[in-house]
């Protein structure tokens, strides 16, 4: 079986490593698909796959660089930021400005004037833009690649996003194909926080019953197109024994002794928010006043996100007693054992909103958050943090401010918990829901295996859809243009633009001085060539008199008789 995986960019396949692994192992093609580069290890993570099992290859997708891809992506930003104007994210203040700025202006203004404050405006707007989405026609190039991968089955992360990408066109091309399709939910925010679903594909594989229930409430999927699994990418967490003991981990990590330490992991926040690296500095300082043994004394891993690392340059957290920054991205087999070894000898797992959460719970750890107004967007504020509080129970023991926490905190210390009960409740429901013995990852692969062996017909276009394209046309042609830039271009694309020509302006300036410096030093390279060229011609003049003189005297004194 031939199974085309396609991806934003490489480091998505993290989250698929033991279904890639299994699926390779039961004998069956798998090409990883990426759109673009990053910089967080995903392609040295598809590399070691591709070494490890023959089957497993990897490879990019060609872009849809027409007219109509441009016009889609700008529709499409729209109709995603209809969804956040609906009263259920009457909450979500940052979900919805970040999904805003995301809008083109044009779109903005349509929004504006649809009166999407009322829910019978939203309503026709979006059947408006639905519509318009349904007649773009499908892109040729996507078509030919997809022929010439023939795979079986073609799965799709994360699918829906904030950003602009092609997988929704690979979407429609592969339905009408007929090529069976799915979408593989990547994280545990993904079907509250994103866009939304319009074009289904065949099978949505989720983790647990909390995310079916997104995708039937939030994105009207059928409920025979949604299949529970389990969360796959954390199977590599369970029974997994550590590496090293806790006393030779405080020793790699610089805190030597052997004993019990807090682990503060740190999250992705939305941007502007207040940089984490602050409040951390100040949870450390309130742990350390806090006067509570063995809190107040114990030591602390602080553990950086990832794609954060620059909040932390200029912040020194060593200058606290007992208190050390480390830990890198888990994509490789190194990092993952000093991640896990970091969970399993720690004494608790604090934080604000992370899915290092979930690990900690299934390391058995109780898990912290304080819950401040400076933090309200990035917790309270979203969909997906209630479940940290509500689904079995609740995962999370949460204080309104620091002195709080730390007393919870040494409360739980002082108690001598091996296993978090609170924890174990919340694996069962939210992480391994068939059962804690139950791997996911398996349950995945059967899933894909189950879906390759469905028979789907090609989709037809509708005819509705081609006189719909007709009149699109002109607005494609015009949206492709440069002079409708100031429409169609998003405030976050100005802002980046903005930033790329202060940048260029920067860079320019910089040039200018140093042409200027270049220019002087050469006019006084070129004014000490010019003094040591006159220099030589006055001393070969002066040489050459001199040796005129003396032949002249030479010829005199032949001349009277004289000797020399």
């Amino acid at each position: 079986m031939k199974i085309l995986f396609l991806a934003r960019h490489y480091t998505y396949f993290r989250n698929y490593e033991s279904v890639i692994a299994i699926l390779a192992a039961r004998g069956h093609h798998i090409h990883l698909a990426a759109e673009r580069e990053e910089d967080l290890g995903g392609r040295k993570m598809v590399e070691r796959l591709a070494q490890q099992h023959q089957g497993v290859t990897f490879g990019w997708v060609p872009a849809r660089e027409d007219a109509w891809g441009i016009f889609a992506t700008r529709l499409r930003m729209t109709i995603d930021y209809l969804r956040y104007l609906d009263p259920a994210y009457a909450d979500a203040p940052k979900l919805r400005a970040r999904a805003r700025e995301r809008v083109p202006r044009a779109g903005l203004w349509l929004v504006a004037a649809a009166g999407t404050g009322s829910a019978v405006g939203r309503h026709l707007l979006r059947t408006i833009l639905y519509a318009c989405e349904r007649a773009i026609p499908r892109s040729r190039q996507i078509d030919d690649y997809l022929r010439e991968q023939r795979p079986d089955v073609v799965l799709f992360t994360p699918l829906i996003g904030l950003v602009a990408s092609p997988q929704l066109d690979y979407l429609q091309s592969a339905k009408a194909l007929g090529y069976p399709t799915a979408l593989c939910v990547w994280s545990w925010d993904h079907l509250s926080s994103k866009a939304i679903l319009r074009n289904v594909p065949d099978r949505v594989f989720v983790w647990n019953d909390t995310q079916r229930d997104e995708a039937l409430s939030l994105h009207r999927v059928a409920s025979e197109q949604v299949v529970v699994t389990g969360a796959q990418c954390f199977d590599q967490w369970f029974d997994r024994t550590p590496s090293m003991t806790r006393e030779a981990f405080r020793g790699a990590v610089g805190l030597g002794g052997d004993g019990p330490f807090l682990l503060y992991v740190c999250s992705a926040l939305f941007q502007g928010s207040p940089t984490e690296a602050l409040f951390v500095q100040r949870w450390i300082q309130a742990v350390r006043a806090s006067k509570l043994e063995p809190l107040a004394s114990m030591p602390i891993v602080v553990r950086p996100h990832p794609a954060r690392t620059k909040e932390w340059e200029g912040i020194d957290v060593t200058t606290n007693t007992d208190v050390v920054l480390w830990g890198r991205n888990p994509v490789d087999p190194e990092a993952k054992a000093g991640y896990f070894d970091s969970l399993a000898h720690c004494a608790a797992v604090v934080g604000l909103n992370t899915s290092a959460f979930l690990e900690g719970a299934i390391a058995g750890k109780p898990v912290f958050a304080t819950l401040l107004p400076e933090h309200f967007e990035n917790q309270e504020g979203t969909i997906h943090f209630h479940y940290l509080l509500k689904v079995g129970g609740g995962l999370l023991h949460t204080a309104r401010s620091l002195e709080e926490q730390c007393r919870q905190i040494n409360d739980v210390l002082l108690a001598g918990e091996t296993s978090s009960r609170r924890s174990q409740r919340f694996v069962e429901a939210f992480i391994r829901p068939r059962g804690l013995d139950v791997a996911a990852s398996p349950v995945f692969a059967d899933s894909v295996e189950g879906l390759a062996a469905s028979v789907r017909v090609p989709a037809k276009a509708r005819s509705q859809n081609r006189v719909l394209q007709r009149v699109l046309e002109p607005v494609v042609s015009l949206a492709a243009h440069r002079v409708a830039e100031p429409l169609v271009l998003s405030e976050h694309e100005r802002a980046i633009m903005g930033r790329q020509r202060a940048h260029r302006a920067r860079v320019e300036a910089a040039w200018r001085v140093k042409d200027a410096h270049n220019e002087a030093e050469q006019q006084r390279k070129d004014a000490r060539v010019t003094e040591r060229e006159r220099y030589k011609a006055e001393r070969a003049a002066e040489w050459r008199r001199t040796k005129t003189m003396k032949k002249f005297t030479q010829r005199l004194r032949k001349r009277i008789g004289l000797t020399l």
